[in-house]
């Protein structure tokens, strides 16, 4: 991704002094456009080494344009879907269980996915049982209305992680492909170092983003995507928990 278009910029040199192209390039070890390897640096800190300021971490000033609660009910969003598969949550009870006990706890649980289904004649992934259907190619502004409102946000490494984490919804991260440096801080991290994990930060290996099954280490093995088949959903429920009793949310019920 980069600030501005080559034809933007050509129709306007007079009013820039220096362009920055900002994204993860290929291949990794790419060093005429990218100061160091993507996969051994958090991605927010990428950006700062390819424009030349401090590393840390900085919450973007997201405007929600409007924040009338449509929900009387107190709910969660959560986002399923991916781009690859080894960013899913491959453990077959993990959302239909973990929904359940949403419920059980009084939750509203609302899928926010672009998609209701995605993936290719080996891996198609559907929005789990017991969710509501809140999916759909909706605007940016009209997601981070529902998350606004939501006592916490459930997903994966990807997009709408991001987005919930700028609109300063509490975020569960469940995620295996990518070591928790990776991404945006966050104390709800749901990680399983006991089984295979963080092939994205492994710099023997490349992720391929045009495969959509990749999966370096256990392609040819029993069990790919061990990294998040291995997270069970009791462990996703007790950091749930946790995060309930921490920010006071239990005594709203």
């Amino acid at each position: 991704m980069h600030i501005a278009t080559g034809a933007e910029l050509d129709s306007q040199n007079d009013a820039y002094y220096a362009t920055y192209y900002l994204g993860l390039l290929k291949p990794f070890s790419e060093r005429d456009h990218q100061p160091t390897d993507p996969r051994v640096s958090n991605m927010q800190d990428m950006m700062a080494y390819l424009l030349g300021v401090p590393c840390e971490e900085r919450r973007p000033n997201v405007v929600i344009a409007d924040k009338t609660r449509t929900i009387a009910e107190r709910y969660v969003c959560i986002a399923t879907q991916s781009t690859p598969q080894c960013k899913y949550w491959n453990n077959p009870r993990g959302w239909p269980t973990l929904i359940e006990h949403l419920k059980t706890l009084g939750y509203r649980v609302l899928c926010i996915d672009r998609d209701k289904q995605y993936g290719n004649a080996d891996y198609m992934n559907f929005m789990p049982e017991g969710a509501e259907d809140f999916t759909g190619n909706r605007p940016l502004q009209e997601r981070m209305s529902l998350l606004h409102h939501a006592d916490f946000f459930i997903g994966l490494g990807s997009g709408l992680s991001w987005l919930a984490w700028a609109a300063g919804t509490p975020v569960i991260m469940i995620s295996g492909f990518s070591h928790p440096s990776t991404e945006s801080r966050t104390p709800y991290r749901v990680i399983n170092f006991h089984g295979c994990n963080s092939c994205f930060n492994d710099t023997t290996a490349e992720f391929n983003s045009e495969n959509f099954g990749w999966c370096p280490r256990r392609f040819d093995k029993p069990q790919p995507f061990q990294c998040t088949a291995v997270i069970t959903p009791e462990f996703v429920m007790r950091v749930v928990d946790k995060l309930i009793a921490e920010r006071g949310l239990a005594q709203t019920f």
